[in-house]
């Protein structure tokens, strides 16, 4: 028996296969969270030195990509081998520190690898061996990877958002989540929704409350989920927001006038309505006696 069909009939070894596979995304997802936005920033002051015919910067050290150079340790630069680089079991082995100079780790590290294999398992818990699955796994990791840069930069990469939004336009061309009118009409309200409320509040404030990534991020949900689902995204979204603002607000002493990125909030209600949204509406439609 293949490897396909041995994945397609037992969910068991399917569910091992994908967390397995999480895990190993999940360290390289760190590597994209910290790397993309140096290339980005590279990238602009190039950009800005030929248009501005300045002179050219001196040429760096060597390549700078999402594979090289090698990972080394940012306090000694001691080069991370393959075994220091098992996730999860060698931030556990080497007890959180550095094997050459002893500096600590960040545990975010082995926390990402193990909520990408955990949210990967979701996916093929939910859908099984399907399309759906094998889609929604690598719109999964995207998301993850551009929370985590919208986190610590208050960034959302086009290069990580257009590649998904083709990739709903096209899975629904097939009419794999929703028909294809409904993908094209939910991806440009998605962007338009989000660009007129900000353009009102930026008109009756004077303020910008929102980045144009995030418009880019609902679009990308519209064009996999389809308009419907676009009104449950904004209400989930903006819900949890709102708590966990409050949460940092009282708990961190996050000064008010700091702004907090709201891309983690609408991946992570559009990944919970793309899975369950169906549910959600029905939930709520019986909750409220319209159903």
């Amino acid at each position: 028996m293949g490897l396909i069909e041995l994945l397609a009939q037992s969910q068991g070894w399917l569910l091992l296969v994908v967390g397995l596979l999480g895990l190993l995304v999940g360290s390289f997802l760190n590597v994209v969270a910290y790397r993309l936005p140096v290339m980005m920033e590279r990238d602009w002051r190039e950009q800005c030195r030929e248009f501005f015919e300045m002179e050219a910067a001196a040429p760096d050290s060597g390549p700078f990509n999402l594979v090289l150079p090698r990972s080394r340790c940012p306090h000694c630069g001691h080069g991370i081998t393959a075994l220091e680089n098992i996730p999860v079991i060698s931030y556990l082995l080497l007890r959180g520190r550095c094997s050459d100079c002893g500096s600590g780790i960040s545990s975010r590290y082995p926390l990402v690898e193990a909520a990408t294999a955990l949210f990967s398992l979701v996916v093929a818990w939910r859908f099984g061996f399907s399309w759906e699955t094998a889609l929604l796994l690598p719109l999964t990791w995207a998301l993850l990877a551009l929370s985590l840069i919208d986190y610590d930069h208050k960034l959302l990469p086009d290069s990580l958002i257009f590649p998904f939004l083709w990739l709903g336009l096209l899975a629904n061309s097939q009419g794999l989540f929703t028909d294809p009118a409904t993908a094209v009409i939910g991806a440009a309200a998605g962007y338009l929704s989000l660009w007129i409320v900000f353009q009102l509040f930026r008109l009756l404030t004077g303020k910008e409350g929102m980045g144009y990534g995030d418009f880019k991020l609902l679009a990308l949900f519209g064009a996999w989920a389809g308009w419907q689902y676009l009104f449950q995204i904004i209400l989930l979204s903006s819900l949890v927001g709102a708590v966990v603002g409050g949460a940092l607000l009282a708990l961190s002493g996050r000064d008010r006038s700091d702004p907090i990125p709201f891309g983690p909030f609408i991946a992570a209600a559009g990944w919970v309505s793309l899975l369950w949204g169906g549910e959600i509406n029905q939930a709520y439609l019986n909750w409220s006696g319209l159903g």
